[in-house]
């Protein structure tokens, strides 16, 4: 004989609340004393008009009302709200937050509001241990007074301790696929990952040394469902299986369709508040010069303190008649929660990468990903910089390959392949709370 506990899961959910309903209908029809529900972060995301307008805090109002048993912060709720901010989204939840890595560095020690692990005992006496991981984004979470650093030592000492004390050890991973395999292959204590971050969609979850780890897509495409069996008795771990229910199936919850309809209505009402007063049209054009995107640089270049800048025409989504500006139409404009940064760059360096911003496959990039919430990329736009059919001039000077130079720009070119020079450059400061929007109107202010 065997008994099987159940948990559903969610992750990656950034603020995409059309199957919210659903998922939570079916969560709270098959409720019951041998099932959980937990999600594995990044359920707000700041380009919604509800998750701007409360902070976060209605994200929380959702998340509790879905009867969420255990949740895990992502890096878009650690990275994109101050400090502040976050603890008063979390100090909203009537669900356990768990982080073992998610550590004030003005105390040493974790928010009251969380715990490193849970040890959950369940009907019948099941215990089940969870450990919660965010994501080790060191650079962007020091900058908000947070230490985040991960260990693989560490996890494996917390992981001895909590699994002496249960049937089966799970970890709450907002680490990504790739860190959650290494963890499978290494720790041998823990039993199953519920992972996030890489918005991989896993139908049966992905096997490594044996070890089960899940994961359900993002924008919640898809709901979790993990199913453990445990000898009935000695409660011995014996298995575990994963399945993907696709949410369009299911029925929408009355009360949770009412509830964000409410926190859709308010965020509305506080987004129509006054920010600035136009006295001439802000035009946008994304494939050709245009006075929007040439302010805004020139804006992000003097706030950052740096002579040079770029940014592209595209992370500005429309023009802005002349007249009153609302905090709403701030955020349609400009939706992405992007930080400003400062790179150093070699002029060798600057001018592979201005090079490669004027291809066409970064001009015509539909980008998705690294926080941009736009449509398309659009033509590079420079403060400082012009580029002339003889060569790159910098400060009305021919640019100097081995010269070293500081750079203002977004924090988006720093990940990945859109600018290989600025994702590897040695020095790169990244500023944050603020978006790129707060510059956007601090630049609003001066348009005349």
């Amino acid at each position: 004989m065997t008994k099987t506990v159940t948990i559903y899961h969610t992750n990656d959910i950034h603020s995409g609340f059309a199957t919210w309903p659903r998922i939570v209908s079916y969560i709270k029809r098959h409720r019951h004393p041998l099932m959980r529900y937990v999600d594995l972060g990044d359920h707000a995301d700041r380009a919604n008009p509800l998750t701007e307008a409360t902070y976060g805090k209605g994200n929380i109002e959702l998340l509790n009302e879905a009867g969420v048993d255990f949740a895990v912060p992502g890096n878009n709720e650690g990275v994109t709200f101050s400090k502040q901010m976050l603890y008063e989204m979390y100090e909203h939840a009537s669900f356990q937050v768990l982080a073992a890595n998610l550590i004030d560095q003005q105390t040493g020690t974790y928010p009251h509001w969380i715990k490193p692990y849970w040890i959950d005992e369940m009907e019948g006496g099941i215990r089940i241990g969870y450990i919660g991981y965010t994501a080790s984004m060191i650079h962007f979470y020091e900058q908000l007074g947070w230490d985040v650093a991960f260990s693989i030592e560490r996890l494996r000492q917390l992981a001895q301790q909590v699994a002496a004390k249960t049937d089966a050890l799970v970890l709450l991973s907002h680490l990504g696929l790739p860190r959650d395999e290494q963890i499978a292959a290494e720790i041998t204590e823990i039993d199953v990952i519920i992972g996030a971050h890489t918005h991989h969609a896993l139908p049966y979850g992905k096997r490594i040394s044996g070890k089960l780890i899940a994961q359900a897509g993002k924008h919640g495409q898809y709901l979790g469902k993990l199913s453990l069996e445990f000898a009935e008795g000695s409660h011995k771990f014996l298995s575990a299986e994963e399945e993907l229910l696709d949410p369009r199936n299911f029925d929408e919850d009355p009360g949770a369709r009412t509830l964000l309809q409410s926190l859709q209505t308010k965020a509305q009402a506080a987004l129509s508040a006054p920010a600035a007063v136009l006295t001439r049209k802000l035009e946008v054009k994304w494939f050709e010069h245009s006075a929007g995107p040439q302010a805004l640089c020139d804006e992000l270049s003097a706030w950052c303190g740096a002579e040079l800048g770029m940014l592209n025409a595209g992370v500005l989504l429309e023009s802005l008649p002349e007249g009153p500006v609302t905090y709403g139409d701030l955020h349609r404009v400009c939706p992405h929660p992007i930080n400003p940064c400062i790179v150093e760059l070699t002029g060798a360096e600057l001018t592979e990468t201005i090079e490669r911003a004027q291809t066409d496959d970064i001009v015509q990039l539909q980008l998705k990903g690294f926080g941009f919430r736009g449509e398309v990329l659009g033509t590079m736009v420079y403060t400082g910089i012009d580029v002339k059919p003889e060569g790159i001039f910098v400060c009305g000077k021919p640019i100097v390959a081995e010269h070293i130079y500081r750079l203002a720009t977004l924090d988006m070119y720093t990940f990945g392949f859109l600018f290989p020079k600025i994702a590897e450059a040695k020095k790169k400061t990244y500023l944050l709370p603020e978006f790129l929007r707060d510059i956007l109107l601090d630049m609003l202010k001066k348009w005349h």
